[in-house]
């Protein structure tokens, strides 16, 4: 993506801010999360219930993203992208001051708030800003350089921690103070853009969405398997460190790096229905061989094309933005994020206690949801449209809105 043209004086453009937003991101939510199944476990002795509590509770403002459409009745969408932003800034930042379930919830509050809301309306200035044809590629680039921001970040703490013998509560803190800086820049550079079309200020549910919703639900529910779970297995089954942690996620984002972008083309070639329908298939053999792994590097190999998987979840967003009316983006998006996260405030904690009877039924749980996945994806149209919502329904009419 270019930043800028060729007489120099057009990169404070809206794809330019995507960029930076994307690249301040990942440097404070990357380092809370490499970092925090070591520091929970060997700094605040969390075990597999605790750190499910913990993992609950961060999902609570994602169940709540529905809100951000009154928060949007006092702010633009752009200035509430930023404030959230400086926010989860300021949440990972204090994390490492306080190693306690009680303050580790706390500050996680804090980080989660921001995180989830940005991410709620990162998502729909987005789809509003992108053009249809454009944005499979676009939002795999978008994915690309925050692969890039967190390779930066991890092979900083790498560097940090293992050589520079840096405290992990330092590492926070500078983490969620790049954050915080870059939020400020972003603010002061980049006009406000307007709107291409005026936003809805109320919550909205359309029979029309129903696929879409239920994609979401089961994203979210399957996602949590992974990022609670998956990260904890390196650390209690197999004795992983910060530093082989770290190491593992710079792998993660190196090969995302690569690959994103090319998974966004390749979205835009194959459609939402084909691409859905590969993630799903791949994902149900992901979370069959974490079940019965025994052997380190196998489990991590998993866990990289695991991560690597995620990049599809662009056919979701891409499948709503074709079917959507122009005016429903933002209200939706929210509405999106809450219902992705229904499944997510409960598995956490729910699962952590399954966890101490069984590890491999966790992740049998996360087959199940894959197939169920599967099954839905098959339900996408294969050229999507306002009025090709599913394979089954074909409404007659369309919101004018």
């Amino acid at each position: 993506m270019k930043l800028r043209s060729p007489t120099g004086r057009d990169w404070r453009r809206p794809e330019v801010l995507l960029v930076l937003i994307s690249v301040a991101m990942p440097i404070s939510f990357s380092t809370w999360m490499v970092l925090i199944n070591n520091f929970a476990v060997e700094r605040a002795q969390f075990t597999g219930v605790e750190i499910g509590i913990l993992q609950s509770v961060r999902e609570i403002p994602g169940f709540l993203a529905f809100a951000v459409v009154f928060v949007l009745l006092m702010l633009r969408e752009q200035a509430l992208a930023l404030l959230s932003l400086c926010l989860l800034g300021i949440g990972v930042a204090l994390t490492g001051f306080f190693p306690s379930l009680v303050g580790l919830i706390l500050t996680t509050v804090v980080m989660s708030t921001g995180f989830h809301y940005f991410e709620t309306v990162r998502q729909s200035l987005a789809l509003q800003w992108l053009p249809k044809e454009q944005a499979p590629a676009v939002l795999g680039r978008l994915i690309a350089v925050g692969s890039f921001a967190s390779l930066v970040a991890f092979a900083l703490i790498y560097l940090g921690i293992d050589l520079g013998g840096l405290d992990m509560k330092w590492v926070y803190l500078i983490g969620g103070a790049i954050t915080v800086a870059i939020t400020f820049a972003a603010w002061l550079l980049f006009p406000r853009f307007p709107a291409k079309v005026e936003q809805h200020k109320r919550l909205i549910l359309r029979r029309r969405y129903g696929l879409y919703y239920a994609l979401t639900f089961m994203s979210g529910a399957r996602r949590q398997i992974f990022v609670v779970f998956a990260g904890f297995l390196m650390v209690e089954k197999f004795g992983f460190d910060v530093a082989s942690i770290t190491l593992m996620f710079l792998a993660n984002h190196a090969l995302s790096m690569v690959l994103a972008p090319k998974i966004g083309k390749l979205i835009g070639r194959w459609g939402e229905r084909r691409a859905l329908t590969v993630e799903y298939l791949g994902l149900v053999c992901i979370f069959t061989a974490y079940a019965f792994v025994d052997t380190a590097w196998i489990a991590v190999g998993l866990y990289i094309v695991d991560h690597v998987f995620f990049a599809m979840a662009i056919a979701i967003k891409t499948y709503f933005q074709k079917i959507a009316a122009p005016a429903d983006i933002a209200s939706t998006s929210g509405v999106g994020f809450t219902i992705n996260h229904i499944a997510a405030v409960v598995i956490p904690a729910a699962f952590g206690l399954l966890w101490i009877v069984s590890p491999a039924a966790v992740f049998l749980a996360g087959t199940g949801m894959a197939v169920c996945s599967l099954v839905l994806a098959r339900l996408v149209p294969r050229h999507p449209a306002h009025d090709n919502v599913t394979v089954f329904f074909r409404p007659t009419a369309v919101p004018a809105e």
